[in-house]
């Protein structure tokens, strides 16, 4: 199946995703900790969105990368106050944000990524351990047989 042929039904995504999530207003945490799960949220969102669209073109991992500039506005959108630590302004929010970001954006880049491309391993040697592992039963996976030399 190529890149092209996924079909994605944004109504059941968007409903799916609704009903997962749970409204941060209503869960009794400090505002450091909203904060916290608002950029983890925004991460994974925009971590979809570029591995998604890096199945579709080759400048879309650029895509996530960009939507981490409308972090703030998400942030902002999401929360009705910051911690004392961090001003309203674009700098600030993006600065304090940009490790928990990029950790989850970059793992589900990678993830949705790999799902999307229906990736299979390759042995390039009968002595290698994912070899040994598929030729004894141990694990599920098909190898591609690819000895070199």
């Amino acid at each position: 199946m190529k890149a092209s042929e996924i079909k994605i039904d944004a109504r059941k995504f968007l409903k799916l995703l609704l009903k997962a999530t749970v409204k941060v207003e209503e869960v009794k945490l400090r505002v450091e900790h909203k904060f916290s799960l608002a950029v983890y949220a925004w991460g994974t969102i925009t971590g979809i969105i570029s591995g998604i669209s890096g199945t579709f073109f080759e400048g879309g991992w650029l895509v996530g990368v960009l939507l981490f500039l409308l972090g703030d506005k998400f942030i902002l959108a999401v929360l009705k106050e910051l911690p004392e630590d961090v001003p309203a302004e674009k700098g600030p929010i993006l600065r304090k944000a940009f490790w928990g970001w990029l950790l989850l954006w970059l793992y589900f880049t990678m993830m949705s990524y790999t799902l999307l491309i229906k990736f299979t391993p390759v042995c390039y040697s009968n002595q290698s351990l994912l070899y040994q592992m598929i030729k004894s039963g141990n694990a599920s996976l098909e190898c591609v047989v690819n000895f070199t030399g």
